[in-house]
């Protein structure tokens, strides 16, 4: 008998501040127009890619 075990859903960075650049980068959550629209459809593991990537934009915005 195997026994699955369920992953917690990955939560989302959305902070409350909803609004892109001239990039279509949320300026509250760093992720693109797409990754947000896409974000409920996303495995877990690409959301962790997602995070990853807004992160890095964070950082890079403030050379941090």
């Amino acid at each position: 008998m195997s026994v699955e075990i369920k992953e917690k859903p990955v939560a989302s960075p959305c902070v409350s501040v909803c609004a892109l650049d001239e990039y279509d980068i949320c300026t509250g959550c760093y992720r693109s127009l797409n990754e947000i629209s896409d974000w409920s459809a996303l495995s877990n593991m690409a959301k962790r890619e997602v995070i990853f990537l807004a992160n890095q934009r964070c950082r890079s915005k403030y050379d941090l």
